[in-house]
């Protein structure tokens, strides 16, 4: 099962794979083409951005060097958690992820482990939003993701009953951190916890 989600992610479809928050839709993050087929799949504006999923931290800052600087101290404190954190993206890298805003980039590496980890060892990273239809409920289970994109994809994972809760979105592009989504973990949390590590 591993080779074919595997597989299916390396020629370019989409697939359902369990994080350490929900259910995800998932797509091979290093080409534009996948990324829009994911996109379609779902009904997802164009212009929102999608989350960059790294296997571990060192895969994410060889695929965005610029982030070794200062927002490497912000990825080494936070990540792997349930966290996706917006940051600067001065080389606009991966456009077709960044939506709207090309000088920023949303990344997440999730505490994950089994299956589900040795797909993402065998791809390096994904794009990922949430399994659902826009507006829908965050799939905490396989079954709880519409059938219409479970037929939309060409391999699936079950890795059981999730938490249930999205992944805190915290912005670091700006002067003061902005939380942009309450998730999983309490955003005052990380940022208490960044701010006793940097």
């Amino acid at each position: 099962m591993i080779d074919e989600v595997v597989e299916a992610i390396r020629s370019g479809q989409a697939v359902i794979l369990p994080t350490d928050t929900v259910y995800g839709l998932c797509a091979d993050a290093y080409r534009e083409a996948p990324v829009r087929r994911l996109y379609a799949l779902k009904g997802r504006e164009e212009l929102q951005p999608t989350a960059f999923l790294a296997a571990d931290v060192d895969v994410l800052l060889d695929a965005v060097p610029e982030l070794r600087g200062l927002a490497g101290k912000t990825v080494r404190a936070l990540l792997p958690g349930p966290y996706t954190l917006i940051l600067p993206n001065p080389a606009r890298r991966f456009r077709w992820l960044t939506g709207e805003r090309p000088n920023t980039i949303g990344v997440r590496v999730p505490e994950l482990d089994g299956d589900a980890r040795s797909v993402l060892d065998g791809v390096g990273a994904v794009a990922a939003t949430s399994a659902n239809l826009p507006g829908g409920p965050d799939p905490r289970r396989l079954e709880d993701v519409p059938a219409e994109l479970r037929e939309g994809c060409a391999a699936e994972l079950d890795g059981g009953e999730l938490p249930g809760t999205p992944s805190t979105v915290i912005d670091f592009t700006g002067p003061e951190p902005v939380v942009v989504r309450e998730g999983a973990v309490a955003a005052s949390e990380a940022l208490e916890h960044l701010a006793a590590v940097t």
